[in-house]
């Protein structure tokens, strides 16, 4: 039975020793093949850490560690905190950290006032062999004194050549000669999903490298700097990468570390990095370098991305250009004949449709400088040719639109003097008092009159015209500001309209 089995079944079973023989030797091939594709694939990676190292060994040389200390008098009740490094990507630079206090500091607390030694922490790079070196602005910005380590170990104390605010860029030089440099790439040929690598002091911790990719790019909003154009980067940065080289795969700088972002206070490397493309740092340090500070045009409007649901308002089919929603008062921009409602599509013959890029591209243009600017109106296309001015501070910038709003509520204030007090009875009072109103307009709709004194704007107690300006200009988004008014012995809230454009 058996022997007629194997008989009958000869044939079948050569078939299937033939397909075993194939299974064997194709399970025996596959195992090569996939063990090959995996030694490429290693290889790949140590191909990109070997570079990765060949980067660091080039860049870090011109990477340095910079301490920035600041002596300033405590006054008492205050918390125990004392000296510790400080974190550079918080708001307040030289907020202190909670720590044991020694009996000398616990003594200190018990005086009325001491003077306290405060350290912030970061990093910064050489970009020339005579010792200028970049770093970030709320870094050096405001200290007494900046101290530089080099890799070899060397100490400089710094001087600072200049700092610019608007941009959160410093220059500081040290005295040195034949140094290690970096070389400044083009940010604006950066891609998304390019490798770069984050070299800085995290912590203190000399040099360390961390390496990841350009995660976006023109980010903007954080309310870090005036100019806002990040590059996002998920490379770890934390407290004290401040100020170092985000470099690219040729070891060239495309941005400079700044801040991260995060959801989860205190804890580090957990967030968005950011880091200011060095295209926006190169004017700043040629300007610096030159003449110690920086100076940009001014045009003089408020800006915004013109939306397709601004567009849809505004019976626009298609949404491209930056669109203008006030021009403020005496400014180049209203000299020239720009309206508010107005949409730039152009600039010197180029297109535009972010307002960052727009303001940007102004900022760079110095003042005296001509642009011309093409804007749609009702329809219509209008060149303007607007003269630009120097950029006034930041301080004056929000002065001045509080005033515009102001002008536009039909409003005028002064300060409160000791005649004007005893004059109308408010020796004991704060406030500012009105010394004119616009007939027709929204204060006097609201029964505010001359020697009235406004004592808040939208709950917030104003003693001069300063803060009244401030206050006023926050009431721009809501369109509406709400005033505690004093007059003949009583006191009542008012509340205007701010009139649109």
């Amino acid at each position: 039975m058996n022997a007629v089995v194997k008989l009958h079944s000869h044939n079948h079973l050569s078939r299937l020793d033939l397909t075993l023989v194939s299974f064997v030797v194709f399970s025996l091939i596959l195992p090569v093949s996939a063990f090959g594709e995996d030694e490429k694939s290693i290889d790949t990676l140590r191909q990109l850490g070997r570079a990765f190292s060949q980067i660091a060994e080039k860049a870090s040389p011109a990477v340095v560690a910079i301490k920035a200390e600041k002596k300033v008098t405590i006054s008492y009740p205050q918390s125990p905190f004392g000296n510790q490094p400080l974190d550079p990507f918080s708001q307040d630079f030289f907020q202190r950290f909670f720590q044991r206090q020694s009996p000398q500091q616990q003594q200190q607390r018990r005086s009325p006032s001491h003077e306290s030694l405060q350290i912030g922490q970061g990093s910064g790079f050489i970009v020339s062999p005579d010792g200028y070196i970049l770093t970030n602005n709320h870094l050096v910005g405001d200290v007494d004194e900046v101290k530089v380590t080099l890799t070899d170990g060397r100490d400089f104390v710094a001087k600072i050549i200049g700092t610019d605010p608007e941009s959160d860029v410093a220059v500081i030089k040290i005295d040195a000669n034949n140094l290690s440099c970096l070389e400044m790439a083009d940010s604006d040929k950066i891609e998304v999903g390019e490798w770069v690598l984050a070299i800085g002091n995290p912590f203190g911790l000399s040099h360390t490298v961390t390496a990841g990719i350009i995660s976006a790019k023109g980010r903007s909003g954080f309310g870090i700097a005036a100019f806002e154009d990040f590059i996002q980067t998920d490379a770890a940065i934390n407290m004290g990468n401040s100020g170092g080289p985000l470099v690219n795969l040729d070891g060239k700088v495309v941005g400079i570390n700044t801040a991260l972002i995060s959801s989860s206070p205190g804890m580090s490397n957990v967030g968005v990095g950011l880091a200011i493309p060095i295209n926006i740092a190169k004017p700043v340090y040629k300007q610096i370098v030159a003449k110690g500070a920086v100076t940009r045009g001014w045009l003089g409007v408020a800006i915004a991305d013109l939306t397709p649901d601004k567009a849809k308002q505004l019976d626009i089919n298609e949404a491209k250009g930056v669109l203008v929603p006030e021009v403020m008062v005496g400014s180049p921009a209203a000299k020239a004949g720009v309206q508010a409602g107005d949409i730039i599509v152009e600039m010197d013959g180029k297109m535009v449709d972010k307002a960052g890029e727009l303001q940007r591209k102004i900022a760079l243009k110095e003042p005296g400088k001509s642009v011309e600017l093409v804007v749609i109106r009702d329809g219509s296309r209008k060149t303007i040719t607007v003269k630009l001015e120097k950029r006034p501070s930041k301080e004056q910038l929000e002065a001045g639109r509080g005033n515009a709003v102001v002008e536009k509520l039909g409003i005028t204030v002064q300060n409160l003097t000791e005649d004007a007090a005893k004059q109308y009875g408010y020796e004991d009072l704060k406030g500012v008092l009105v010394t004119n109103v616009e007939e027709d307009s929204p204060a006097a709709a609201a029964g505010i009159e001359p020697g009235c004194l406004i004592q808040e704007v939208n709950r917030k107690p104003v003693a001069n015209t300063r803060q009244f300006n401030d206050e006023i200009q926050k009431s721009v988004k809501t369109g509406r500001v709400m005033m505690l008014i004093r007059y003949e012995n009583r006191s009542i809230f008012v509340v205007l309209t701010i009139p649109q454009d």
